[in-house]
């Protein structure tokens, strides 16, 4: 993701198409549109669908602090990592194992 010079002219650059994916974006939706492809295609390309799993409905998890809402599942160099959202909207990958479902959130 790229910021640019006003609220809402986020972009998000490709690096595999080497090219703009979406421009005039908002910061939230670049996250999650960004987010999104993270989830499609790994270093090789397409991620192969037994190597990811979205979370129905996610779930608000911690790990050594609150960590946010986990949304999906992806299997990476042997290991799960959760993709989780903060608050602020932005995307995070925290290894499988650090992560907790938060008991003081719905």
């Amino acid at each position: 993701m790229r910021p640019g010079t006003g609220e809402a002219d986020w972009s998000i650059w490709d690096n595999a198409a080497n090219g703009l994916r979406g421009s005039g974006l908002h910061e939230a939706e670049a996250h999650r549109q960004a987010a999104e492809l993270e989830l499609q295609y790994d270093a090789h390309g397409y991620r192969p669908a037994e190597t990811y799993q979205k979370v129905d409905p996610p779930k608000h998890v911690q790990a050594w602090q609150p960590a946010g809402v986990l949304v999906a599942w992806v299997r990476e160099g042997g290991e799960w990592l959760g993709q989780v959202r903060d608050d602020d909207g932005r995307y995070h990958w925290v290894p499988g194992d650090e992560l907790r479902e938060a008991k003081d959130r719905p």
